[in-house]
C-alpha cells in the first residue's frame, strides 16, 4: 500500500477507505476490461458499450472486495475483536484489525468468512449470467454479469492460497494454533508460506517479464513483494506484542516534552515550535503544567496569516481527546495500539490534569528493536511453561 488513503463512506460502523494504489490503476482496470477481456469474450459489440462494460466491470470488483472485507469484520465484531476500518487497495483489502484474535476458532471463522462471501456472490452473480442469457437480454449486461461471477471465484480462490496473510494463511494458522496452543509458533510457521509464495510470485512476474509478457509479469512481482513483506510484518507485529506486554507506558516516556504557552502569539508558535519541532499537534499547559488541551497545526489554517501575530495559542486549544493521551500506568501495548488507530506518533501522558511526560512511537520500536537484537526471539508462553 501506499501509506495514503481517502475516506469513502462509513457502513454499519465500519469506515471504508481507498488506498491511493486502487485509483492509480483504475483506469487500467477499466481498459483491460473494455478493451480486452470483454471484446474477447462478447464479440460484435459497439467499442462504446465495451468502455461502459469495463467501468461497471471495475465497479463490480470494488463491490466485490468491499463485501468480502466486510464479510471479515462482521465475523470480527461478533467476535469481540475491534476493527479500525476497511481499506481498498491495489491488491485487494484489508480489515484492518487493532489486535490479534482472542482464539484459534474466531481466527478461523473470522478468515473463512471472505472466501465463503465471495464464493455465494460469484454463484449469484453466475446464476444471473445464466438466467439473462436464457432471457436474452443485452449482451453487455451478460458480461458484467459472467465477469462478477468469474471474479468473485478468481477472489475466493486466491485467498484461500495458505499463503499468511491471505485468509487461507489465516486458515493454516488457526490450525496449527489449535494444534500447538501457541499464536506465536503458528505464526511463525504460517508467515514462513506466506514469504515462500511472495517469493515464488516474484519469481514468476520476473520471469514473465524477461519473456515479454511485461504486465503479467509487473503485477506477479508487485502481488508478491506485497504478501511477502505482509507476511513477516504480520510476524513481528505478533513478536512486538509479546514484547510490550506487561511494560508500563512510564518505562518509556520521555519526562519532558515540549510544551507551549496558551499565551503565545501564533507567529511565534509557528516560528518557535512548528518550523522547529515538525509535530503536527502540541500540548498547551501553563506554569503549573496543567493540561489546558492540544494545539493541532490544522486549526491553524483557521485563522488568515496577517492575524497571526494578535491571535494566541490559548484561542484556538481543543481538549485533548480520549486517543491522544495515556497513563503512565498503562501497558505499552495499549499505547501502541491508540497510535496505529488514530495514525499518531505519539501520546501525552498524563495523570489527572497534569502532562507529565510524552511517549512515541520512535522509543518503543526502538526498544522492540534493542530487545531482538540483544535477546532474540522472546519465548512464548508455553515455551516458558514447558
Amino acid at each position: 500500500m501506499t501509506g495514503n488513503s481517502l475516506r469513502l463512506f462509513s457502513l454499519l460502523g465500519f469506515e471504508v477507505k481507498v488506498d491511493l494504489s486502487w485509483l492509480i490503476i483504475l483506469f487500467l482496470i477499466i481498459w483491460s476490461l473494455g478493451q480486452g477481456l470483454f471484446p474477447m469474450y462478447f464479440e460484435g459489440l459497439p467499442s462504446t458499450t465495451y468502455w461502459v462494460m469495463g467501468v461497471f466491470g471495475a465497479l463490480g470488483l470494488f463491490f466485490s472486495i468491499t463485501v468480502h472485507e466486510f464479510s471479515h469484520s462482521l465475523v470480527a465484531r461478533r467476535f469481540g475483536m475491534p476493527i479500525k476500518g476497511i481499506t481498498l487497495f491495489i491488491f485487494g483489502g484489508v480489515a484492518e484489525m487493532e489486535s490479534e484474535p482472542p482464539s484459534a476458532r474466531s481466527e478461523f471463522f473470522m478468515a473463512i468468512a471472505g472466501p465463503i462471501a465471495s464464493v455465494v456472490m460469484g454463484v449469484i452473480f453466475y446464476l444471473l449470467f445464466l438466467g439473462g442469457s436464457a432471457a436474452g437480454i443485452f449482451p453487455g449486461v451478460l458480461g458484467v454479469f459472467w465477469y462478477m461471477g468469474i471474479i468473485n471465484f478468481i477472489l475466493a480462490g486466491f485467498n484461500m492460497i495458505p499463503a499468511f496473510p491471505l485468509d487461507g494463511g489465516r486458515v493454516l494458522r488457526s490450525a496449527l494454533w489449535s494444534w500447538k496452543k501457541n499464536l506465536q509458533w503458528a505464526t511463525r510457521i504460517a508467515s514462513y508460506f506466506g514469504t515462500g509464495f511472495g517469493i515464488f510470485l516474484v519469481a514468476v512476474g520476473v520471469l514473465n517479464f524477461l519473456q515479454g509478457n511485461l504486465l503479467t509479469g509487473v503485477w506477479l512481482f508487485l502481488i508478491g513483494l506485497f504478501i511477502q513483506n505482509a507476511s513477516q510484518a504480520s510476524f513481528q507485529r505478533v513478536l512486538l506484542m509479546k514484547t510490550l506486554h506487561g511494560e508500563k507506558v512510564r518505562r518509556f516516556m520521555k519526562e519532558d516534552p515540549t510544551t507551549v504557552p496558551p499565551g503565545l502569539s501564533i507567529k511565534n508558535f509557528m516560528e518557535d515550535y512548528v518550523y522547529r519541532y515538525h509535530h503536527k499537534m502540541f500540548p498547551v499547559v501553563d506554569d503549573e503544567v496543567n493540561l489546558h488541551g492540544c494545539l493541532t497545526t490544522r486549526a491553524l489554517k483557521s485563522v488568515p496569516r496577517e492575524e497571526w501575530e494578535n491571535r494566541t495559542v490559548g484561542e484556538l486549544t481543543n481538549a485533548c481527546s480520549f486517543n491522544n493521551t495515556i497513563s503512565p500506568e498503562e501497558d505499552a501495548m495499549t499505547a501502541l495500539s491508540r497510535m496505529n488507530k488514530e495514525g499518531n506518533s505519539r501520546l501525552l501522558v498524563v495523570e489527572g490534569d497534569k502532562l507529565i511526560g510524552i511517549i512515541t512511537l520512535k522509543d518503543l520500536m526502538k526498544f522492540f528493536s534493542m530487545k531482538m537484537e540483544l535477546e532474540g526471539e522472546p519465548p512464548s508462553d508455553e515455551e516458558k511453561e514447558g
